[in-house]
């Protein structure tokens, strides 16, 4: 059994981490641009632009492709996971959010009228639009290569 630090030797997981951490950060700055106020909730809460997921996923199949080979099976495989986990967050949670919306709404009515239910409100953003994960995939992609880049460089 390999020892738990070697962890901090894979540098295509760091990688990954780095690109979803510079995801939800642009996050927090599109949200002080768009609302002209601080929200640090958008620095954990799922949905936004860009997609943290989209970037550490493309990041991870970007750096899998640059080290073991575009034609790797383990590039195959890094790529049908950011596919799925892409497909998901644009089409299912995206969904799933529309649900919530309307299930609020239908809530907010029937309380109106004054029938007893539970106030809790369902979480509304869950997904992404295809632009927010086209925008995340993106910056996984450029996130992997500079770092690529970086590395070639401070190894001449």
């Amino acid at each position: 059994m390999q020892d738990i630090g070697n962890i901090l030797d894979n540098r295509v997981l760091l990688v990954a981490l780095v690109a979803c951490l510079i995801a939800q950060t642009l996050k927090l700055f599109i949200e002080l641009i768009k609302n002209r106020k601080l929200n640090v909730r958008v620095l954990v809460t799922t949905g936004g632009m860009p997609s943290a997921h989209s970037a550490l996923v493309t990041s991870l199949a970007a750096g899998v492709g640059q080290t073991l080979g575009w034609a790797s099976p383990d590039f195959a495989l890094a790529t049908v996971f950011a596919i799925i986990v892409m497909y998901d967050a644009a089409g299912v949670r995206q969904a799933a959010g529309k649900q919530a919306k309307i299930l609020n709404q239908m809530i907010a009515e029937l309380f109106d009228e004054k029938h007893e239910f539970s106030q809790d409100r369902l979480k509304e953003l869950l997904g992404h639009t295809p632009v927010q994960v086209i925008a995340g995939s993106a910056l996984g992609i450029t996130i992997s290569l500079l770092a690529r880049s970086l590395l070639m460089v401070s190894t001449q």
